[in-house]
């Protein structure tokens, strides 16, 4: 009996009981409904246990008994209420055939402790495991509102949770074998001491994304940093992480930590960190921001017509998620792909933009990437801009003059530095719109092949190509500055 409660739990025991009993044995509450049940062999007849549980609670009020038994014709129904003072105690009821085996009662008496110790055991850590899915989903929504620049809001909720959100942070993306999630959070927990606010990435099942202090990554002499002490820890994870951001830049530290995680997967140290490289957001000057509120102008001007239609905000929030993690959006903004792809249409017509193609989508992440910029932060190099208060489409015709600044052209050259002269499989990747199986019939290759070179290119590139967040949109936007400042200079 005690072995079963350890092992098997309630259903155990009653299996258990049903096959001593040779019939039937379940827990139902006191309005009839059945909770557990076993049976010794399928052909076992389910008895009547609304009207066994209303009969027994008579007889029991009655006779003032901890126990009664019930004759069913050829059956007798032994019935013990796992709690005498509690009438909302459940009610354990063995269906056995006549006579009663001789010692059964006493048994089924017995048994009424391991078995009300298991409910009670059993409901706990349902309760457990509702409070952690509650704290997970909490800190699924700070890390949305956080990733859509809401951070105030953001911070109010993390009021309520543990650690407090640092700033400025490092973001760490860890991804973990098959189902060693749960391990590898208590191992990042040990590494920095519960300094960081730790996430379940709801887009990816294997990774955790990890907001960390950004002087845990400054260790003192003799300690290690967090992401080593990691993927030192758990002989099978990769770790990413950014460089140093403010925390209401968490989006632009979440893709720099992927992207160093792609480049970690061909490290044999297993972690990486992102190289120093400018945000395009900041170097197209006051010039660039214009372009970009002339372009999201009608998105972030836009009223619904009913009241349950999404309104500007939540669509740019859409818009963001699906250009960071492509058809997972659904599983970040937790909607049915239909309505992620109604919203993305109705996007696509308020800016004059086909988001089907990469120029479109390209256009449309750089601008909001500078919206989510601060203007301070932007080179503050002057620039004319002819298109000032013009229609949506020209707006985005003027993307090319932002692309010819020379901020821009500087930023477009050290992007490509590491394949200058050898892009050909990166422009062909992009001419297809990032699509493998064509790239490969252009270059005349397979398309295990093709993956191959892109992978390459992850590692000199040192950014992630074929898992969204993707710096296609970055490499399409430094080609096209770099041709345009060719055309230029001829």
């Amino acid at each position: 009996m005690h072995r079963l409660a350890r092992t098997g739990g309630t259903a155990g025991l009653l299996r258990w009981l049903a096959g001593r009993a040779e019939g039937w044995a379940g827990l139902v509450g006191p309005d009839g409904t059945m909770l557990h049940a076993a049976a010794s062999t399928a052909r076992v007849v389910v008895p009547d246990v609304a009207g066994l549980v209303a009969e027994g609670a008579s007889a029991l009020a009655e006779r003032g008994a901890r126990a009664c038994s019930l004759d069913t014709g050829a059956h007798t129904a032994l019935l013990f209420p796992l709690s005498a003072d509690d009438r909302a105690a459940p009610v354990l009821i063995v269906v056995t055939p006549r006579p009663v085996a001789a010692g059964l009662a006493t048994l089924l008496a017995d048994v009424v402790l391991p078995l009300s110790l298991c409910r009670q055991a059993e409901t706990l850590e349902r309760r457990r495991r509702r409070v952690d899915l509650a704290e997970s989903r909490g800190r699924e929504a700070v890390l949305h509102l956080l990733m859509t620049g809401q951070l105030s809001i953001a911070q109010q909720l993390a009021g309520a949770l543990r650690p407090r959100l640092p700033d400025p942070v490092r973001v760490c993306v860890v991804e973990c074998s098959g189902g060693g999630r749960d391990e590898v959070v208590q191992v990042c927990e040990d590494a920095d001491g519960g300094r960081s606010w730790i996430v379940r990435c709801p887009v990816y099942a294997r990774h955790l994304i990890l907001v960390m202090p950004a002087e845990v990554q400054e260790p003192a002499e003799g300690t290690v940093p967090t992401d080593e002490a990691v993927a030192a820890r758990v002989g099978d994870c990769v770790v990413g992480v950014s460089e140093p951001v403010p925390l209401a830049d968490t989006a632009t530290g979440y893709r720099q930590a992927f992207h160093a995680l792609a480049v970690a997967r061909e490290l044999p140290s297993r972690h990486a960190r992102f190289g120093v490289s400018p945000d395009p957001a900041l170097v197209v000057g006051p010039a660039g921001r214009q372009w970009a509120g002339d372009l999201l102008a009608p998105l972030l001007t836009h009223v619904p017509r009913r009241a349950q239609d999404p309104g500007s905000q939540e669509l740019a929030a859409t818009a963001a998620s699906w250009l960071a993690f492509s058809s997972h959006a659904t599983d970040h903004l937790k909607v049915h792909r239909n309505t992620l792809a109604a919203r993305l249409k109705l996007v696509g017509e308020l800016l004059g933009l086909d988001l089907h193609r990469l120029a479109g989508q390209s256009a449309l992440d750089l601008a909001l990437r500078v919206r989510a910029t601060p203007a301070p932060a932007c080179t503050p190099e002057p620039a004319p801009y002819a298109t000032a208060g013009s229609g949506t489409r020209e707006a985005a015709q003027g993307l090319d003059a932002i692309l010819c600044r020379p901020a821009v052209r500087d930023w477009a050259d050290q992007q490509l530095a590491p394949v200058l002269g050898s892009e050909e499989t990166l422009r062909t990747w992009l001419r297809c719109e990032g699509r493998l199986g064509p790239a490969a019939a252009e270059l005349g290759i397979s398309v295990p092949g093709a993956r191959k070179r892109l992978t390459r290119l992850e590692t000199v590139l040192q950014r992630s190509l074929l898992r969204p967040p993707s710096a296609r949109y970055d490499l399409w936007l430094a080609l096209r500055s770099r041709d345009l400042g060719m055309a230029l200079d001829e």
